[in-house]
């Protein structure tokens, strides 16, 4: 994927604004690019909103430059130049009914005002002429970023009825830039909360990602179960958070959040395993219970498989000290070993302040990668070449080798071999680690 480039992407989308406009067609930047500029904020992608149709919209621009995917709901994807990415240009529109609770039946055309009072929250239903440098705010938005507040447009249960999201998004906005949820809203929120159950778990799934790895997660699992939502998002977790908003949390609870607190940049599997760590932390019940939970949001497999990593290496990582180098540098040499320094610690911090072995980890980490994981000595090919029988023993028996190869006490190739002939002589269990007869 192309890098993209920030003044570029400003560029073109200025230029998008005034092609239109050159063709005789009322043009403004719209959404989250308006409020993102007004907060003071680089925005990430822009959105223009126009009175052209889309066969209009395709014709300013060409249709070698332009993506009709949307074109449905009045939405025409105009390809940039190199760096400058890609601008969804919208046609005004009114948005009639929405019998699935996610996505408008029909849209009808209409002009700027009635685009506006159709979106979701005053903050995100502003335009902007950046031609002209003005704001144009039909529904309070300026004053409610002043404010601080995340506050639906017009009734928040209707809004909510049209797309169930957006309870998501109200949460993820009011954490993300600390800002109060307008109290109306927030009780439309409380009321509907189950309903988010009909969104697809793809959408949820992307709205837990984005509010889960900002650094005001904590508010957001906060505001997450004062509206009610985590229950439905995550089930699992019944057991522990407070069952109302006014219901006095349990210490397993308070526990988590002072964990993730601890936590600066922290990935979504790391958050999680920090969520989940106490209501299932009971071993292979556990483990069945974090894969039914990754199934059920439709996790990666490398999103599960590094939380489920994190969860069963907490302990060996919190007695670092205490354990033989050989199995901690087989837990350091895995992809996640960097993330499970990070939550050993905050979970250390919180839970007794001894943080001594997480640092001897982390020291260990540290080491250059010849001396962390250097390369096996012989492999299954060098047994088969020495004449030891091929068995189930030659895993026991090359696991053997590499743990003396990383307490240092062989050194070469012909010292490995050695001490492996005389595991397969004795038997696995018959010689220790040095070689010697146990």
């Amino acid at each position: 994927m192309a890098t993209l480039d920030p003044q570029l992407a400003r560029q073109f989308a200025v230029q998008v604004v005034r092609r239109l406009r050159d063709a005789g067609f009322a043009a403004l930047w719209a959404g989250g690019c308006v409020r993102d500029q007004l907060l003071g904020l680089l925005p990430k992608d822009y959105d223009v909103a126009t009175a052209a149709t889309p066969p209009q919209i395709r014709d300013v621009f060409g249709h070698r430059k332009t993506l009709a995917i949307g074109q449905a709901f009045g939405v025409i994807t105009v390809l940039g130049p190199p760096g400058a990415g890609q601008i969804e240009v919208a046609t005004f529109r009114r948005d009639l009914g929405y019998s699935d609770g996610r996505r408008p039946d029909q849209v009808s055309f209409c002009d700027a005002q009635e685009d506006a009072i159709r979106r979701d929250f005053t903050i995100n239903g502003m335009f902007f002429d950046p031609l002209e440098a003005r704001v144009v705010d039909y529904v309070g938005g300026q004053l409610d970023l002043q404010r601080g507040l995340v506050r639906a447009i017009g009734d928040p249960a209707a809004r909510f009825a049209e797309d169930k999201l957006r309870m998501l998004r109200a949460v993820r906005f009011a954490a993300t830039f600390h800002f109060a949820l307008d109290p109306d809203t927030l009780a439309a929120v409380q009321d509907h909360a189950t309903e988010v159950a009909v969104v697809s778990v793809e959408r949820i799934s992307a709205e837990l990602r984005r509010m889960l790895v900002d650094r005001n997660r904590v508010r957001a699992v906060e505001l997450l179960v004062y509206s009610g939502l985590m229950p439905v998002l995550l089930p699992e977790l019944s057991g522990l958070v407070p069952a109302t908003p006014l219901a006095e949390p349990t210490a397993a609870w308070q526990t988590t959040l002072a964990i993730l607190r601890g936590l600066q940049t922290a990935g979504f599997p790391l958050v999680l395993a920090v969520l989940v760590r106490e209501a299932l932390s009971d071993g292979a019940r556990g483990t069945r219970d974090l894969e039914r939970l990754c199934r059920r949001l439709k996790l990666t497999v490398a999103e599960h498989k590094e939380t489920e990593f994190l969860l069963r290496h907490e302990t060996a990582i919190r007695t670092a000290r205490g354990i033989p180098w050989p199995q901690l540098q087989r837990i350091l040499v895995q992809p996640g070993a960097a993330d499970l320094v990070r939550y050993g610690r905050a979970v250390a911090e919180v839970l007794d302040g001894h943080t001594e072995d997480v640092a001897h980890a982390a020291q260990r980490l540290a080491l250059p990668p010849e001396q962390l994981n250097p390369p096996p000595l012989i492999s299954g090919d060098d047994l088969r070449r020495a004449g030891i029988p091929v068995g189930p023993a030659y895993r026991q028996i090359l696991d053997r080798v590499r743990d003396a190869q990383l307490d240092d006490l062989i050194q070469t190739a012909p010292q490995a071999l050695e001490l492996a002939s005389r595991l397969a002589e004795h038997g696995v269990d018959g010689a220790g680690q040095d070689g010697s007869s146990a």
